[in-house]
């Protein structure tokens, strides 16, 4: 397995962890922390389904999935921290990380569809 990849898969899962122990924490906006936890898991686990692809055409979709799902992370925090329920310091935090792990997931898509 490579390395690069194993990375990104526990990326995705020490995020999802993160975000799920962060929203503990929070109390009311129940509808926005079921969804940015649902959405935060889920880019792990289409990173997860890719790895079992039937072909690249499939692997690729679903890293497209995990990006999307990572996007919709995005917007998920945003409204909790409008909502004040995530400090600037969590929002700053917890974007960087999903960042991150976007801009991993843009490259390993544009590599698998130019492979």
């Amino acid at each position: 397995m490579d390395d690069k990849k194993n990375e990104l898969r526990e990326s995705t899962v020490a995020f999802a962890l993160f975000v799920s122990d962060l929203c503990d924490g929070i109390k009311g906006c129940r509808s926005y922390v079921d969804q940015v936890i649902r959405s935060s898991s889920s880019i792990g686990a289409n990173l997860y389904e890719a790895k079992y692809a039937q072909s690249r055409a499939d692997f690729v979709h679903k890293l497209e999935i995990a990006l999307k799902e990572c996007y919709e992370t995005e917007y998920w925090l945003e409204l909790l921290h409008r909502k004040n329920k995530l400090s600037d310091e969590q929002f700053v935090e917890l974007n960087a990380k999903r960042g991150t792990i976007q801009r991993k997931l843009i490259a390993s898509i544009t590599t698998a569809k130019n492979a």
